[in-house]
């Protein structure tokens, strides 16, 4: 398993025994470390009205499952107001990610919202590497799961996410990625 929060990287601007510490969630990690199966777990974290709220109001979500308490108690499926979707989106992966240096996102896949949450629930996200493939000079792309749950283990989001990672050593990837790179641009022709 890929080992988190060990990496020192230097940064402009700080003197050479600061960069020396390792960034606390900052990974130097590169394709070739990435191994598939790994898997990391989050802490849990307990959805506040407040910033529940506050989310909705950022992103303009006044549904009144999310906003309207005597709605969502009186007249909603559920009986009282959910957390928006997007917001526990959003948690779920913060709670796992990493802030790998040599990575990018490339986007998202299969984002599935399998059981509702609820202002005062807690969750936690198990992410795993699930693929990784060669995918151009520079880079390979890697599809990592996100399984956000609450309580005491029920599934309630499901995402795959796909990025890019630098490769450490391009030289072994040069081939396929090149023979990659050309049928992409026959099959544009």
């Amino acid at each position: 398993m890929a080992e988190i929060g060990i990496h020192a990287r230097a940064l402009a601007g700080l003197p050479k025994d600061h960069a020396a510490i390792p960034v606390w969630n900052s990974e130097d990690w590169y394709f070739e470390d990435f191994v598939i199966g790994d898997k990391i777990r989050s802490i849990r974290r307990t959805i506040a009205e407040g910033e529940s709220m506050m989310f909705n109001s950022l992103v303009m979500d006044h549904h009144p499952y999310v906003s309207d308490e005597t709605f969502a108690r009186e007249e909603g499926v559920f009986g009282r107001r959910l957390v928006a979707g997007a917001f526990v989106f959003s948690l779920g992966l913060g709670l796992a990610a990493t802030n790998c240096l040599n990575s990018f996102s490339y986007g998202y896949d299969r984002l599935r919202f399998i059981k509702p949450v609820f202002i005062g629930d807690t969750i936690y996200t198990i992410r795993e590497n699930l693929t990784k493939e060669v995918h151009n000079l520079t880079m390979g792309k890697l599809r990592v799961s996100y399984s956000v749950y609450k309580g005491e283990g029920d599934l309630v989001l499901y995402a795959e996410h796909l990025l890019t990672a630098l490769y450490r050593d391009p030289a072994p990837f040069a081939a396929e990625a090149q023979a990659k790179m050309d049928a992409k641009a026959k099959a544009r022709a």
